[in-house]
Formats: structure tokens, C-alpha cells, sequence
């Protein structure tokens, strides 16, 4: 899926105001009628230096979206979390499970 798939889905059109809220390792984009930032006229997203530091996103890292459509927002994780996330999973099913 494209970026534009899930602006699509998300129905943020290009000029669509929104807001950016930096959480524990994730940056969650929020549908925002007075919002300060806007969608670009390709459908790019604004991720502003202080928000992606607070995130540890550094550029040219490879994110991961996710539109959570019922909700109006979109979720970017960067790469590190999700690999850290899945170890941990991977763990969680290892140990309940004995392997060999």
C-alpha cells in the first residue's frame, strides 16, 4: 500500500489540515480542521525535525504506516520499533512454546 492509499482511505486530499502528535516512539497524525500542518499537493506528509527527533526517526529510514481509519488518524512507526517490537513478540512465543 501507498502512501496515497492511505491518505485515500484516510480521505485527506491534498491541502488536508492536520496535526502532529509525537508519542512514545511513534508519531500519530490527527485529522484537525485548524490544524498546522497540511497535507501536500503529492500527498506528502509534513514530519517536522523536532517531531521526528522526539521519535528517534532520522532520515532515510525505512517507517511504517498505518491508517486507522475509524479513528481518522495515521500512525507512523519508525523501523527500529517495529524490528524491537516483533523480537519481543518472537520471544513471548518462543518461551511458550519449546522448539526442537
Amino acid at each position: 500500500m501507498t502512501e496515497r492509499s492511505l491518505l485515500g482511505a484516510l480521505r485527506w486530499p491534498a491541502g488536508h489540515r492536520i496535526d502532529i502528535h509525537p508519542q512514545r516512539e511513534m508519531l500519530v497524525l490527527a485529522s484537525a480542521p485548524a490544524g498546522q500542518h497540511v497535507v501536500g499537493s503529492r500527498g506528502e506528509l509534513p514530519l517536522p525535525a523536532s517531531a521526528r527527533q522526539m521519535c528517534a526517526i532520522v532520515p532515510g529510514q525505512p517507517l511504517l504506516l498505518a491508517a486507522l481509519v475509524a479513528h481518522d488518524l495515521l500512525v507512523i512507526h519508525p523501523a527500529n520499533t517495529v524490528v524491537r517490537l516483533l523480537a519481543d513478540l518472537h520471544a513471548q512465543a518462543i518461551s511458550g512454546h519449546h522448539v526442537g
